[in-house]
């Protein structure tokens, strides 16, 4: 093995104590989930750098450029390779880019070494086949030909096309099956001893045959960014399209979540919701199913829409849809899209069919995919990076999404529905960002909120009273206007100005909710800007004039009424034969059915009944706002780790350093005491380290019992306390000088034990 210079670091853990302290911290920024818990020393750090979930992690990360370049040192015959070797392994690589992928490397510990660059052992282990290359044809105990390139040149055209679609980027293959029982050019190949059986069914390309057919590319071409077209519109003009596509998004699902309000949907054994419910709230919407299907997932992963009910087997608004709709329109939107962001589903999944051939119900466990909240946001950091108004077509983003992280190429089959998502949102228009869509990414919700402000209108407190019995409201509305007019009237179109129909059906409805005649005129009269139409009066007073003229009590129940024909109408009409009815005496009919359904069957026969107390009154029944407790608990997905703050590598950095000084350094004969004893030995060598500004090496033993070895650097000594900053903890401690057990001067570091090289 070549001898490394004397002074060139030869294991990981003893390049990683030449980094400065700045090093240090960029490797952990870069790495986040190695830093948490702080690791005790650079040893404890290096074996941190090693777990292979750490450095998948890392490697997927990286870009393609990037990526060849730690192939080209993973290919190297020689241990280690040197940085500018690089340049004859890549001649087509431009120099700062390859410049650019050796610093990402090393600064990730992807790569170490100064002089000559090493791959640790667990990122060769990660990196199966480097530049699309096969395992050499030793590993795969394959014996090749002598003379390989006449071997090669022999095979027909049909195994030489074979071999070539192999040396491209992957070099592992499935034996086909032949149907008349002639061996396929692939097990020609297998026989000549050409590709290397991997087990029954695959085979695999070696390293030495692919490296030949690629001739002067070995590394094959090189790996540059794409440059996509860039489209570009007036930021303006789209933020103002951005703000239509949420304004929808937000009614929309108001109304969803004010429809399953009145009538809840049922939960699925399976999970998820059936597919009559979702037609019934689609024809009520005025939308298609797959839009239906949207809005409720939507609206499920705000956490504005779950599982409750007595029997927790319906789909109601949660607690949570009470509070949003009470905020203005910018945070309700944020809300929406921070939970699209986040969620850990796909929407447009649902309708599509699983591998049994099955449709897939919105709402249902199926949805589920954990990869989906990375997809989303590498999607938007790409289109992130062009500037305000500017991005490039889809097929082009998913190109460059490529690019910028190929080892998790197959994750990117989502893309365009996510940015179909995203466009129904208003966080996307047209393939680019909205500037509201770049608050979500850098601000979360209150980011997003801020960037909308200003661009959906405020809600109004008021309706336009139509001739033709609608009330249109020029805007949203306000929460409470909102609330009284799902009584009083129903939803007959939405978009930026929504028009409400009243009816007898909604007159009606408002009059069993216990509103009166004279509540609804002085209603219409106040909520409505325009002059109440006479026809809507005479509507409101006509059903007025009927309900109630009938009255429904328990005895189990009872109806009475002043008019005795009607009565008699009543029970000699077959459609309330469901209700049991007999004459008690003129005016009185009972039932041995509760009051709700002796109502409930009059009214689906035509009739307007109204409840009555025992004491006679009407009986008024508000409508029940059943609500699900909130979000179930459910397996999240994979969380990143979350970034450092400067303070916090910096105190991270002093941690590793201060532990690897306690570990490493070579340190003076210790003087040792008996704890509770101070010895003159022990205060000669700590008033030596505060009078020089020597760190020191304490052993002590805290109030509890508790023994410890730290480095200290000393400020004062007096009055029996040791006044010192304790580099482990990045803080200033006081020590009382009769619980330190040891003392040693911290001189030169030296190399650990397990850093020193041996031929």
């Amino acid at each position: 093995m070549e001898r490394m210079p004397a002074d060139s670091p030869v294991t990981l853990s003893a390049w990683l104590r030449t980094r400065s302290d700045e090093q240090l911290g960029a490797l952990l920024a870069a790495r986040p989930d190695v830093a948490r818990p702080a690791p005790s020393d650079v040893v404890a750090l290096a074996s941190r750098l090693a777990v292979p979930v750490s450095v998948d992690r890392a490697l997927d990360e990286l870009d393609a450029g990037t990526l060849q370049v730690l192939d080209a040192v993973l290919l190297a015959d020689t241990d280690g390779v040197d940085p500018a070797d690089l340049v004859g392994a890549l001649p087509e690589l431009p120099d700062a880019v390859r410049e650019a992928a050796v610093e990402r490397l090393t600064t990730r510990a992807l790569l170490w070494g100064d002089d000559r660059l090493r791959a640790p052992e667990p990122v060769r282990r990660a990196v199966r086949h480097p530049a699309g290359l096969g395992r050499r044809a030793a590993e795969l105990r394959l014996s090749l030909p002598a003379d390989l390139a006449a071997a090669v040149g022999e095979l027909p055209a049909d195994e030489r096309d074979v071999l070539q679609r192999l040396a491209g980027d992957r070099p592992v293959g499935h034996l086909p099956e032949t149907p008349n029982g002639s061996p396929s050019p692939a097990r020609r190949l297998l026989q000549r001893g050409l590709l290397a059986r991997v087990d029954a069914l695959t085979v695999e390309l070696p390293r030495e045959v692919g490296l030949l057919l690629r001739g002067d590319r070995p590394h094959g071409p090189p790996r540059l960014q794409p440059e996509p077209a860039v489209v570009s519109r007036d930021p303006a003009v789209l933020d103002r399209q951005a703000a239509g596509a949420a304004l929808e998004s937000v009614g929309r699902v108001g109304e969803l979540l004010g429809l399953l309000e009145d009538e809840p949907a049922g939960l699925l054994r399976s999970g998820g919701i059936g597919v009559r419910d979702q037609k019934r709230l689609a024809r009520a919407l005025h939308v298609t199913e797959p839009e239906a299907a949207w809005l409720l997932e939507l609206a499920s992963v705000a956490g504005l829409l779950d599982v409750g009910g007595p029997h927790r087997d319906e789909w109601l608004p949660t607690r949570a849809f009470d509070l949003w709709r009470e905020q203005d329109l910018p945070d309700r939107w944020a809300t929406l899209a921070a939970g699209w962001l986040d969620a850990v589903r796909l929407p447009s999944l649902a309708g599509q069919r699983d591998v049994s051939g099955k449709a897939v119900n919105a709402l249902s466990p199926d949805l589920v995919r954990h990869t989906a909240p990375a997809v989303r946001r590498a999607a938007l950091d790409a289109l992130a990076g062009y500037p305000p108004g500017s991005g490039p077509a889809p097929d082009d983003l998913v190109e460059l999404l490529r690019w910028r992280s190929p080892r998790r190429a197959d994750r990117l089959a989502p893309v365009p529905d996510v940015l179909a998502e995203a466009a129904r949102l208003g966080v996307v228009v047209g393939g680019v960002l909205s500037t509201a869509g770049r608050g979500l990414l850098a601000g979360g919700p209150d980011g997003a909120a801020d960037g909308m402000r200003g661009l959906l209108p405020e809600p109004v407190d008021h309706v336009l009273a139509q001739p033709d019995l609608s009330l249109v409201a020029p805007g949203p509305l306000v929460a409470e206007l909102a609330d009284t007019l799902a009584v009083v009237a129903d939803v007959e179109s939405s978009g930026g100005a929504t028009v409400y129909r009243v009816s007898d059906g909604s007159v009606r409805r408002a009059l069993d909710a216990g509103w009166s005649a004279t509540d609804l005129h002085e209603f219409l009269a106040r909520a409505s800007r325009t002059p109440v139409p006479q026809a809507l009066d005479y509507l409101v007073d006509d059903v007025a004039r009927q309900h109630g003229r009938l009255r429904v009590g328990a005895i189990e129940s009872y109806v009475r009424s002043d008019d005795h024909g009607l009565l008699s109408q009543v029970l000699g009409d077959r459609r309330t034969a469901a209700a049991e009815l007999r004459r008690l005496a003129p005016g009185v009919l009972v039932s041995g059915l509760g009051a709700d359904e002796v109502l409930t069957v009059l009214r689906e026969a035509g009739y307007a009944p109204a409840g009555e107390s025992p004491g006679g009154a009407v009986l008024t029944r508000p409508p029940a706002r059943p609500r699900a407790a909130g979000r179930r608990p459910g397996a999240p997905g994979p969380v990143a780790p979350r970034p450092l703050t400067p303070d916090e590598l910096a105190a991270t950095v002093r941690e590793v350093r201060a532990g690897d000084a306690a570990l490493s350094a070579r340190r003076t004969e210790p003087v040792r005491q008996v704890p509770g004893v101070t010895t003159a030995g022990t205060l000669e060598l700590l008033s030596r380290a505060v009078r020089e500004g020597t760190p020191v090496w304490l052993g002590y033993v805290d109030a509890q019992g508790s023994g410890s070895q730290r480095v200290v650097r000393p400020v004062s000594l007096a009055g029996g306390f040791l006044q010192g900053y304790d580099d482990r903890r990045g803080e200033a401690r006081t020590f009382a000088v009769h619980r330190i057990t040891s003392v040693a001067l911290v001189e030169e570091e030296a190399p650990a034990a397990e850093d020193r090289w041996t031929p």
